[in-house]
């Protein structure tokens, strides 16, 4: 056989697995997969009680490097491991998590503790603890622009799901694939930049001002459903990365409105009870998410009433 078909078989073959959601080790390739959304717990989130940590004991591994919020490698009572992210990004983080977890999608499995007190570093509110259990395996990065996943309703919903949560801070190197047994998930690894407000507009560099991070005030006056136009569902977005947020199907948004639309508002209460919110944050979060859910909604189904 020649080098030039050689070459055409393997694509071929790999062209075969990313189709069938798999990798070129035959592990399965899963981003979303089918849940009863109207029975997940979004309150305990991914992790459920079992995996909660133990803050009896608290012991600093070391310092994180990178990023732009402080964050600390450190083992609980148990044993567990744990990166405990410091900031404003700490709260909407476990919102957001806990929201794209109920919907299906692979994430990470975090809590938000109110208070910590890592020994030799101080005491801490509000603190994010990210799981990095012995069983799964932390693989490279994935590209928004080239995965298995291409021209899928689980793709096209990450990538509305960003703008609905006011995500401005949509980069591949957020990215992560986690390796769990014969499966890897490809997970938004870093939520933190949601539940805000995007850039101001369109122009280079100048889109930052304006930007958000976990404001229930800010976040009331974002909008998510541009409109339908040519069979094209368009959604508001401002900020770098804008073609990411284009091209999407009436199909595309049915699917995903099909979802959000099995969230109670208690379960959405509980994504953002679970951040540690005030009593008036989470009224006005869960409030502006029904709203987006509203709107989409809507939109939907004024194409389905015009067949």
């Amino acid at each position: 056989m020649s080098k030039l078909r050689s070459r055409s078989v393997l694509v071929t073959v790999l062209l075969a697995l990313c189709a069938a959601g798999l990798s070129a080790q035959g592990e399965k390739a899963i981003m979303w997969e089918p849940v009863n959304v109207s029975t997940r717990d979004l309150y305990k989130g991914p992790g459920g009680d079992a995996m909660r940590p133990d803050l009896s004991s608290v012991k600093l591994i070391k310092e994180e490097k990178g990023g732009h919020n402080k964050k600390f490698r450190i083992s609980d009572g148990s044993g567990r491991v744990w990166i405990a992210k410091l900031g404003r990004e700490a709260q909407p983080e476990t919102a957001a998590v806990r929201l794209m977890w109920g919907l299906g999608y692979k994430t990470e499995i975090n809590y938000l503790v109110p208070s910590i007190t890592i020994l030799g570093r101080g005491k801490f509110s509000n603190v994010r603890l990210e799981a990095r259990p012995d069983n799964i395996k932390r693989l490279d990065g994935w590209s928004w622009r080239k995965n298995p996943f291409l021209g899928s309703n689980e793709l096209a919903g990450l990538r509305m799901m960003m703008v609905f949560m006011a995500n401005w801070d949509v980069l591949d190197l957020q990215n992560q694939v986690l390796d769990v047994g014969r499966e890897h998930h490809y997970i938004v690894s870093d939520l933190g930049s949601t539940f805000g407000r995007l850039g101001n507009n369109n122009l280079p560099t100048i889109y930052r001002f304006g930007r958000k991070t976990g404001s229930p005030r800010h976040y009331a006056t974002t909008r998510f459903v541009k409109g339908i136009e040519d069979g094209e569902f368009k959604i508001h977005y401002k900020g770098k990365n804008r073609g990411l947020f284009k091209g999407f199907t009436v199909g595309q948004a049915a699917w995903l409105s099909s979802l959000l639309n099995r969230l109670s508002d208690r379960q959405i209460s509980d994504a953002f009870r679970a951040a540690n919110y005030s009593s008036a944050d989470v009224d006005s979060f869960t409030n502006s998410v029904r709203r987006k859910i509203t709107e989409l909604d809507r939109a939907v189904n004024s194409v389905v009433a015009m067949r």
